[in-house]
């Protein structure tokens, strides 16, 4: 909470009050859920697991059987797919089989299908966006009121961090002068929902893009003209509703490149003549931006540990707490390595995340895995170099500031020594060639009691324009274009970010069109298999799809490498395939009625608030 919300609404012209529903989503990873248990000498148990959280995992097996912490190791090579689904729910299916391994003394395996896996794990949490908005006639926002309610399940899980995260994103780039947002975790009969990429962040932020929405259709203007004009920026107007300073603002200028590459007056207008000529499909564009904050919210879990050996052949050895889950952590860790050694990739092996090798860790979520782990693995790497350097200064009568790591070879002074050898002669010094690195995000805190405080470290921007074709007569629809332009900082690796922002804006799209959760009367999960769960195809992605790095970014936060989190923020650039079907919609009441199509927009929802927007469009003639 910020300002005085009740004289902002007496100051202001309009107000006007919503609501909507937004549908919750099915990780559905590739690779489901599994655990394989193996009893040891005494009370040990080794527990490969498919988990996001290796330590949570150790600490939850270790309570199930009534043993300490030391006596249980979770190793975890990769998993096919994670997205949130496997940071708390993989617990469940690693102490079952624990627990049966334990008992009969032999490896048990646990390996649900997917049906199953569907029906018991938690989902994305679905939400209810109660709000209020007060603005000019502008368009300029003068207060908000909003409750978010959602849907938790039958325990706590994730819940309570999950909704404040919607919280602390439902301004996404907009400045509230006054402002009350309130969640409302509600306890329910179903599954225990849990996290999932954005982690909350995804609802928070679309009811903040409907809020906006319904300003523009309220005023007839174009709701990119309101988002502008109400974006961070300028005296008096960086201080979000947690009373955190946005001090890193780019989204301006991330804006008007992809106005600008995008075509977007142009398209906009011819959008708008299509419409006037055609009365069965209708066209949509939308331009929408993204503010993600990162950091975990619970302070404690930003930090991370990380163990490099350097064998005397000249091969490193790297381990760390993050989890490899197809989004090339461990390549990115592996680079940070290999540049500071100033060696080649392969000479770079990164083994298996082993609550054995680095305790404590914190789970790969929050985008912050490249982040925490790479910082750790760059410190450990640090500590070995100053050894080196130190022993090469005495070793060959050099001064430290002589001593530089090159390609593959160790300069001291004049004189290069190829890496191998300058680790062998180090070995035979009795060097240490090992070390644990450790870090923890600097300048973050908050105070959930006050709901203030610095939760974020920076934050990452983006925007994305869609354009989309609707039929009129059965809702369905079509994703024209999409073009996008993600911040990343400075990138650690192009191509894997690229891969993220691509995924991550298709998953994102999937959430908001086609991915519905069903239950019965009875309670039970209707669409629980791929047959009836639909997941985008190939077939759904944008007919022309370009999507771009921001060259000119460089995190001003001393990131690794000065780069920023890929993992969450791309994911809400979907949202503006859903403004884009809203403003199709919009169109067959001359853009002056709030569509309000609540999410997943299918193809039934889209053409329902096409027929009521009909029908308020008669009324009001008929009137």
């Amino acid at each position: 909470e910020r300002g005085d919300i009740d004289a902002g609404f007496a100051k202001a012209k309009n107000i006007v009050q919503g609501e909507m529903r937004i549908g919750g989503q099915d990780h559905f990873y590739l690779e489901g859920h599994i655990s394989f248990a193996i009893p040891g000498e005494d009370d040990e148990v080794t527990v490969i697991a498919s988990t996001q959280h290796p330590s949570e995992t150790q600490h939850m097996v270790a309570q199930v059987l009534g043993i300490p912490s030391n006596a249980i190791t979770v190793n975890i090579r990769r998993m096919g797919g994670a997205f949130g689904g496997k940071e708390t729910q993989a617990n469940l299916f690693a102490a079952v089989a624990a627990l049966a391994a334990r008992k009969y003394r032999r490896p048990v395996k646990v390996r649900p299908d997917r049906d199953d896996d569907m029906t018991a794990t938690g989902k994305r949490h679905d939400f209810h966006v109660d709000y209020r908005i007060g603005f000019d006639d502008d368009g300029r926002i003068a207060a908000v009121d909003a409750v978010f309610a959602a849907r938790c399940g039958f325990s706590a899980d994730l819940s309570g961090p999950v909704t404040d995260r919607a919280l602390f994103h439902a301004d996404n780039c907009y400045f509230y002068p006054n402002v009350r947002l309130r969640s409302r975790p509600l306890k329910t009969n179903t599954v225990s929902n849990t996290a999932f990429r954005g982690f909350g962040g995804p609802q928070g932020m679309v009811g903040g893009e409907r809020m906006i929405e319904d300003i523009a259709y309220t005023l007839g203007k174009d709701p990119l003209e309101i988002r502008k004009l109400n974006f961070y920026g300028g005296e008096g107007r960086n201080l979000t509703p947690y009373h955190q300073t946005v001090e890193d603002n780019i989204i301006g200028r991330v804006i008007e490149e992809l106005e600008a590459s995008a075509d977007y007056a142009a398209r906009r207008e011819v959008v708008l003549a299509f419409n006037r000529e055609n009365h069965v499909i209708k066209r949509g564009i939308a331009l929408t931006p993204v503010k993600f904050g990162i950091s975990f919210t619970k302070t404690e879990y930003n930090q991370a540990g990380a163990l490099i050996h350097v064998y005397t052949d000249g091969s490193i050895q790297l381990n760390h707490g993050g989890t490899e889950m197809g989004q090339g952590l461990y390549t990115k860790v592996a680079q940070v390595v290999a540049d500071e050694f100033q060696v080649d990739l392969d000479r770079i092996k990164v083994t298996a995340t082993s609550t054995g090798k680095v305790p404590n860790t914190s789970a790969t979520a929050a985008s912050s895995g490249s982040d925490l782990n790479g910082m750790a693995a760059a410190n450990a790497a640090q500590q070995i170099k100053a050894r080196l350097v130190g022993f090469a200064a005495q070793r060959y009568g050099a001064s430290e500031a002589d001593v530089a790591f090159e390609p593959n070879v160790v300069r001291i002074g004049s004189e290069r020594i190829a890496f191998a050898d300058f680790i062998k002669s180090a070995y035979a010094a009795r060097v240490q060639l090992s070390a644990a690195g450790f870090y923890k995000t600097p300048k973050i805190h908050w105070s959930r009691a006050e709901g203030r405080g610095r939760p974020f470290y920076y934050y990452a921007y983006g925007a994305s324009c869609s354009e989309v074709s609707v039929d009129t007569l059965t809702g369905e629809y079509q994703v024209e274009r999409t073009d996008i332009l993600h911040d990343v900082g400075k990138s650690l690796n192009p191509a894997l970010d690229l891969g993220q922002v691509e995924g991550a804006f298709v998953q994102g799209m999937g959430w908001l069109t086609t991915e519905e959760l069903w239950w019965d009367a009875k309670g039970r999960l209707r669409t629980h298999a791929p047959s009836t769960y639909k997941i985008p195809l190939a077939s759904d992605r944008p007919r022309i799809f370009n999507v771009r790095l921001v060259e000119w970014s460089v995190n001003r936060e001393e990131t690794i490498r000065r780069s920023k989190a890929v993992g969450e923020p791309p994911f809400m650039l979907g949202i503006s395939v859903l403004e884009a079907i809203s403003m199709a919609a919009a169109s067959v009441a001359e853009y002056r009625i709030p569509p309000r199509i609540d999410a997943p927009a299918t193809p039934e929802r889209v053409l329902m608030a096409i027929e009521r927007l009909r029908a308020a469009t008669r009324g009001k003639a008929d009137g």
